[in-house]
């Protein structure tokens, strides 16, 4: 057991009086608040998540990882937004104060926070379960925000890199999938290193309709924005398979289209279903195509459009040939969700 005390914890590996603080930032760690000042003419984007043991994450996960995806996650909240980070604030709980740990957890942490210009300005630690809470600040220009309630009948429907990775490698890692060790690594990297897509939700203002993270599942989180908007949507079925990436389940290399194939309807569990991607989907009218696709360019992220808003209330995935592909497809939910990583 360490010695080290709550704030000694905090001087070793959260201060970070040697940085550079944003404008915005008026007073950082050191007080019992911090003090924020937006950008004249700005609005506040505020969100908060939390990532519990057990729940979110493996208890014997590589902590600078874990220290990534605890931002990553709210980033992506950010990006979906379209928002700028300005900063955030860490609740933690620790088993133990391990320095090991912390050191790694902590550099994680701050390489993507440097990565955004996003600093630490506050936050609490104390014993107990190991618990990640992370609140980010942003900013964006009034009038300006990506909603979930803007999508309109018409809209195209777009996905940014790819889905589906996260969700296979957790199967694979509870043992209920398989992959070779190489795939099995990047898919891994998928599910424990997310890719907030922060440039390129700034880049969709005033370009999108509407837009969400992909952080419970493509269907969950499109409903989201469906429900929001009092629309529903046609997705087509193999626009939507060609987002998973492994290679073991790349349709292009295995011709996945059939409708009956075992593992067409594994590929369409993942990429629908399956969560932990933190990609955006987003709607915007057809003559925003050029748009989005430079977009994707400035931004250096895949673009797909996978289908389209309709009056007509509810999803329908479709084949080429018009017909629906079945199946039964949920979001993950966590109060009634069974399987954790933990479990």
């Amino acid at each position: 057991m360490s010695s080290l005390g709550e704030f000694e914890l905090i001087a070793q590996y959260f201060a970070r009086a040697h940085r550079p603080l944003p404008t915005q930032v008026v007073l950082g760690i050191g007080d019992d608040c911090a003090l924020l000042q937006p950008t004249p003419g700005m609005q506040w984007a505020i969100s908060s998540d939390m990532l519990v043991s057990g729940r979110h994450f493996f208890a014997d996960v590589d902590p600078r990882t874990l220290g990534h995806k605890a931002l990553a996650v709210n980033l992506s909240d950010l990006a979906a937004c379209g928002a700028t980070p300005v900063g955030f604030t860490l609740a933690l709980s620790l088993p133990e104060a391990n320095a090991q740990w912390l050191h790694d957890f902590s550099q994680g942490l701050f390489a993507l926070a440097d990565a955004h210009s996003c600093p630490l300005v506050g936050g609490d630690t104390t014993q107990g379960p190991l618990n990640i809470c992370i609140t980010v600040f942003g900013e964006i220009p009034p009038g300006q925000a990506l909603l979930r309630s803007g999508a309109q009948a018409g809209d195209d429907i777009w996905v940014s890199g790819t889905l589906g990775d996260a969700a296979l490698a957790l199967h694979c890692l509870w043992g209920r999938d398989a992959l070779p060790a190489p795939d099995l690594a990047r898919a891994r990297q998928r599910l424990e290193q997310p890719s907030p897509r922060v440039a390129l939700g700034q880049a969709l203002r005033g370009v999108a309709h509407a837009a969400a993270d992909v952080s419970d599942g493509l269907l969950g989180d499109l409903g989201h924005i469906l429900k929001a908007s009092k629309v529903g949507a046609d997705l087509m079925a193999a626009d939507a398979m060609n987002l998973i990436a492994s290679s073991a389940y790349s349709t292009s290399a295995n011709g996945l289209f059939d409708p009956q194939s075992n593992r067409t309807a594994a590929v369409l569990e993942y990429v629908l279903s399956g969560g932990d991607d933190y990609e955006l989907v987003f709607t915007a009218a057809p003559a925003e195509r050029e748009a989005i696709a430079a977009a994707g360019t400035k931004s250096n992220t895949r673009v797909t459009r996978v289908g389209t808003v309709t009056s007509a209330p509810g999803v329908r995935v479709l084949w080429p040939d018009g017909s629906q592909a079945l199946g039964k497809w949920a979001s993950f939910d966590h109060f009634k969700a069974v399987a954790t990583p933990g479990s």
